[in-house]
């Protein structure tokens, strides 16, 4: 099988401290617990405050006692009439008198020998105060539960307002000195951050600056950091907001956001306000499967308003990223919105290596480290591939207690992000090992003795990732358009692994069912979008159309059953031609195929290098004689001269394209 071509379980958040935020129902049970504790202290605490057992008598009792020499002391308080004291046998007592008490009662008490004293209450705060504790800590509990409350609800009437995140000129420190490459791109960024500093400049020509800007560009190419280095540059408030912050299950609430989201940049005018992922809020208006959606609709039509509508915002330019720019809405694209569209593409081969070079300087390099051959081995990979290849070399270098960074780690790592985790755990039968062994060299055969196609770089029986073999190529250099030519033996490359099997075993296996599928897909591509077929001509049918779009759900074909069976036969013909031809190819090259076969068995991985060696010796002499058509370790062993013939190689079959009309 050969190797692809290159294109998060959410755990929920942690509180500062590696807390989990309380769920509701924890903080019900919370609540509950702190009742139960504060009436449970309520009626507790009489018997804490009281360390004597309190005689309750008659206040008729007390009189009688009192003549009879019995009570030693009453405290009277005037404001309720409790009356409390110690008789003569040392019980405390308690009783409610009259209120006022009689002045000749009191004059009886004393008679007898009875200290009386008169006693001012507090009312509430003397009642009350043994109890003031309880409340304290009860208020404390209510209140913490009340703030995590409206952490996590962030407030029912605050739910219309917008969530942008402000920063100014020091926050982020993003700048786009830390964006390596796209000179181009931040030529045209850096014009807005400009235009916002020195709008004087640009008036006195007549020069009016874009409304919007939209960044496209597939995943990982560095747009967000674009949009944080001009936070950073810009020197004017800068509002932040992701396209999914707009959206909730209240309809109108994105719509009321967008509005808090204009309001505020505009008191702040000049502003920028960048929305990321934009395509999440955006999309086309009334398309899909059961018709538009109202909340995403309602809020994508008050961004148009805002933007450019009856009252069109002045000062505030609207920056957006998205990787999906064929579902936006066309009235979001129309000069006076969106007027231009920055293409933020993968990096080449001069960009890769300053976005490398940024990624690696703080890391400990060996002096061996090549970057510029990392660059070279790296095609199709994005800003965030090449992050990630970095962090992977270190990881690998600690896992080999190394203190430094060599090119076996790139290498290692560069593995791992193409082909998958080596997996060791994986036991193989030897028969199953001899077949994959058969079928990866039948594609690095292929892969060397073609004209056309990528230097051969490696070969490995090794399971990685969802492959039991890879057979790795790498191309010279970047490219964007690919004739013919370079497609059919591509097809003929893929081919080389079942054809393999088919030459040694007299059977097949499932071992191609990637590689068939790939090649069937590229050869209808072939004759259905690119015109290279005769039978059916200068004509493209069947481009790809997203379902959820709605453009075309219910269209019917655009061709004739004819046509569809026309299609299907020259797909078959490409694919059985190249089949034919790799069958041609390994059958002269049986001796190479084995030898690569043996030495696979044998060491399990060998080097582009090693394989063109071992198909040269078993055909007698160089089947490139100018040079190796391979790319070896990138540590830089090894050429890659491509020659021009191939001695034993037979051509496609001849095409010639129809005569064109005289006119």
């Amino acid at each position: 099988m050969t190797t692809p071509e290159k294109e998060k379980t959410g755990l929920s958040k942690l509180m500062p401290g590696g807390k989990k935020p309380m769920t509701p129902e924890s903080r019900r049970r919370f609540i509950t617990i702190a009742l139960v504790i504060f009436i449970l202290g309520i009626l507790i605490i009489p018997s804490l405050f009281s360390n004597k057992h309190i005689k309750t008598i008659d206040y008729s009792t007390l009189l009688r006692d009192a003549r009879h020499s019995g009570v030693i002391s009453a405290n009277i308080n005037n404001a309720n009439g409790v009356i409390t004291g110690q008789l003569t046998n040392g019980t405390d007592y308690t009783t409610n008198g009259p209120i006022p008490v009689l002045t000749t009662e009191v004059e009886t008490l004393r008679t007898n020998n009875v200290s009386v004293v008169f006693v001012n209450s507090n009312g509430f705060l003397a009642t009350f105060a043994p109890y003031l504790i309880w409340i304290i800590i009860f208020g404390g509990f209510m209140f913490f539960a009340n703030r995590q409350a409206k952490g996590q609800m962030n407030g029912m009437m605050s739910v219309g307002k917008s969530k942008a995140k402000q920063f100014n000129k020091d926050l982020p420190s993003t700048t786009f000195a830390d964006v390596a490459g796209y000179l181009g791109v931040k030529q045209e960024i850096s014009e807005v951050v400009e235009f916002l500093k020195f709008p004087e400049r640009y008036k006195a020509i007549g020069a009016l600056i874009p409304k919007g800007i939209l960044l496209v560009g597939p995943p990982g190419t560095g747009k967000t950091m674009l949009a944080r280095a001009v936070a950073g540059e810009a020197g004017v408030p800068f509002f932040s907001v992701s396209g999914s912050d707009f959206m909730e299950m209240f309809v109108g609430v994105g719509a009321s956001r967008v509005r808090d989201l204009f309001a505020t940049a505009r008191k702040a005018a000049p502003a920028i306000i960048f929305v990321d992922e934009i395509d999440s809020i955006g999309r086309k208006r009334g398309a899909g499967v059961g018709g538009g959606h109202d909340e995403r609709e309602q809020t994508l039509n008050q961004m148009l308003s805002e933007m450019d509508g009856f009252d069109p915002t002045v000062g505030i330019v609207v920056m957006a990223a998205t990787n999906r720019p064929d579902v936006l809405d066309p009235a979001l694209l129309r000069p006076g919105r969106f007027d231009r569209q920055i293409v933020v593409p993968l990096p080449d081969l001069d960009e890769r290596l300053p976005i490398l070079q940024v990624h690696s300087k703080d890391k400990p390099l060996d002096g061996s480290v090549d970057l510029s051959m990392v660059a070279r081995g790296t095609p199709g990979m994005s800003g965030a591939d090449l992050a990630n290849l970095v962090n992977e070399s270190a990881l690998h270098a600690v896992r080999r207690d190394s203190t430094t960074i060599n090119m076996q780690d790139f290498e290692s790592a560069r593995d791992r992000v193409l082909m998958g985790a080596q997996r060791d755990s994986m036991v193989l039968q030897d028969d199953e090992r001899e077949r994959i062994a058969f079928h990866e060299s039948g594609h690095a055969l292929l892969a060397y003795v073609l004209e056309k196609t990528d230097p051969l770089h490696k070969i490995t029986i090794i399971p990685r990732g969802m492959a039991l073999g890879v057979t790795m190529t790498l191309p010279e250099e970047d490219r964007h358009i690919m004739g013919r030519n370079h497609l059919e033996d591509s097809l003929c490359m893929r081919m080389g692994g079942r054809v393999a099997e088919l030459l040694v075993y007299g059977d097949l296996s499932t071992g191609a069912a990637d590689d068939l599928q790939r090649n069937t897909e590229l050869a209808r591509r072939m004759v259905t979008e690119w015109g290279m077929s005769k039978e059916i001509g200068p004509m493209a049918w069947g481009g790809h159309q997203q379902v959820f779009l709605g453009d075309g759900l219910m269209s019917t074909k655009d061709y004739s059953e004819h046509t569809a069976e026309i299609v299907d036969d020259e797909v078959e013909r490409i694919l059985r031609e190249q089949e034919a031809r790799a069958i041609e190819v390994l059958t002269l090259h049986r001796r190479g195929l084995e030898a690569l076969t043996r030495s696979l068995l044998e060491h399990e991985t060998i080097d582009g290098d090693t394989a063109a060696k071992l198909i040269d010796e078993a055909h007698g002499e160089p089947v490139w004689p100018g040079g190796t058509k391979t790319v070896s370790a990138l540590s830089g062993v090894g050429t890659t001269s491509v020659v021009t013939e191939a001695k034993e190689v037979t051509p496609a079959p001849n095409w010639n394209p129809p005569t064109l009309p005289s006119v």
